[in-house]
């Protein structure tokens, strides 16, 4: 039996925005004693937006790729956080502990939301997320 703590994993369905600033955020605020991963049921390319308002806190995504849900080893995770909230949240199926925080996707497909608008959606998902870490953590002791 390996004394390897089990991960968190972050999971929404296009792993491009929520979960990938819930990866980024959670490597920041538990650094090595927690590991920390996303994934997503329709994997797709981590969204410009999501690189842009982590680097404003000094959190760098450019490497990060989506990663699909069924590259993840279930016997590693000891709790999944799906971020899901309009669509469908896909399942991980594991004896994993779940949790749900239902934040909206900041991104759109609609060409004629402007930029800043966009920056805005994003920073608050961003915020909104570091604030449920910084209750679980403080929860979970991990702080």
């Amino acid at each position: 039996m390996t004394n390897e703590p089990k991960s968190i994993l972050f999971l929404c369905v296009a792993n491009s925005a929520r979960s990938q600033m819930a990866e980024g955020l959670g490597r920041m605020l538990f650094g090595d004693r927690v590991p920390v991963m996303s994934a997503g049921s329709e994997p797709s390319k981590v969204n410009p937006y999501a690189v842009e308002v982590m680097g404003e806190l000094g959190v760098d995504l450019a490497a990060h790729h989506s990663k699909s849900v069924q590259t993840i080893a279930p016997a590693t995770v000891g709790t999944v956080i799906t971020l899901c909230a309009e669509e469908v949240c896909p399942v991980f199926l594991a004896k994993a502990r779940r949790l749900h925080w239902p934040i909206p996707d900041p991104a759109s497909k609609d060409p004629s939301i402007p930029r800043e608008e966009m920056l805005t959606r994003f920073r608050t998902a961003r915020d909104t997320i570091r604030g449920m870490l910084e209750r679980f953590a403080a929860e979970e002791r991990l702080g």
